[in-house]
């Protein structure tokens, strides 16, 4: 049922027959009568925790702004909405299209046999290239970056001798979200950072490679929207659909943490809130109350600039980021374990 699923929504089907994806934007504006309503449940992020005295990473919203839902049908998966600023946003963004591609980092460039300018600066080569037709074909060929523990595709086994640092803001951020959400124990140790242009996908897989298979699973969406199936335990069991947009938080725990997954499908939008420039200005009225001593401040600016931020809109105009972070090690231990 789940490969039925994934080729159904890979199709350029009409807008109509995405009538069954699970769309929160219209959960929240009360304005579909689909029976998928009934599996959407809205979680008070302020009830799972009371602390207001957390220092709020740069780039996001308090969390009194957030909007959680769960989805009943799959235990453990939550999404949260609206969670992150405009400028947070392109933050986040640039981050993963300038830095997160750089070495020490992993990427499928170096499988691919790219050529050495592409593999040591992809986003720079990128940049300086003038053919239409080069530059079209440098940039779809970034599909995933590595971060922290590098996860080896051939033999779906983590290795400490493949071990780079985790990027420190990533990091904070990612424990904020476990914070409030109650997974305290959580440490952000792995990320795959996945790029999708229009027109790519993301096949039904699980993620069992972690030592560490009780720690929830975050998801970081940003640029085009997407349609996310999550399935069961096996490829026979129905998918649920659902869009995710940009900005929107993704967290399997608990029984959905081992259920098959994919992105049959990257969506254009019509809104871009990476774009609300009347919202970037207002997103360092409150710095004093925020947590800034992890993030690149530098960057952090300088993507509320229209001429520095022009490469990176063009590149999201048409495509999609996911940060997918986990937790690769049991509480406690601090290497992976010689076999």
């Amino acid at each position: 049922m789940f490969k039925q699923a994934f080729k159904l929504y890979k199709k350029k089907t009409p807008a109509s027959d995405l009538q069954d994806v699970i769309d929160f934007e219209l959960f929240e504006e009360n304005n579909s009568s689909s029976s998928w309503c009934n599996l959407v449940k809205p979680v008070n992020i302020l009830e799972i925790n009371k602390n207001e005295g957390e220092l709020l990473p740069l780039g996001l919203r308090p969390k009194h702004m957030w909007r959680c839902y769960r989805v009943l049908n799959h235990p453990g998966l939550l999404v949260i909405r609206y969670s992150f600023t405009s400028q947070g946003q392109r933050y986040w963004i640039a981050r993963s299209l300038r830095d997160f591609p750089q070495t020490p980092n992993i990427t499928n460039l170096h499988a691919n046999n790219a050529s050495v300018p592409t593999i040591s600066d992809w986003w720079g080569r990128l940049q300086e290239c003038n053919d239409v037709t080069l530059a079209q074909r440098i940039k779809a060929a970034m599909r995933w970056t590595t971060l922290g523990y590098h996860h080896n595709w051939d033999t779906k086994v983590y290795n400490e001798a493949m071990h780079s640092v985790f990027p420190s803001d990533l990091s904070s951020m990612c424990q904020y979200y476990s914070t409030v959400l109650g997974f305290t124990k959580f440490t952000p140790q792995a990320a795959i950072v996945n790029y999708y242009p229009i027109g790519t996908t993301l096949s039904g897989h699980t993620d069992r490679s972690e030592l560490n298979l009780g720690a929830p699973l975050f998801s970081f969406s940003f640029g085009q929207a997407a349609i996310f199936l999550i399935g069961g335990k096996s490829l026979e069991e129905q998918p649920t659909a659902l869009y995710l947009r940009s900005g929107d938080v993704l967290i399997m725990s608990m029984e959905s943490r081992l259920c098959y997954h994919a992105v049959p499908r990257v969506i254009k939008e019509d809104k871009e809130p990476w774009n609300l420039l009347s919202n970037i200005f207002k997103d360092t009225n409150n710095e004093k109350n925020m947590d800034t001593s992890l993030m690149d401040l530098a960057l952090f600016d300088q993507v509320k600039d229209e001429v520095f931020w022009n490469p990176f809109d063009r590149y999201t105009s048409d495509s999609r980021i996911n940060i997918n972070v986990r937790q690769v090690l049991p509480a406690g231990v601090s290497k992976i374990p010689l076999h």
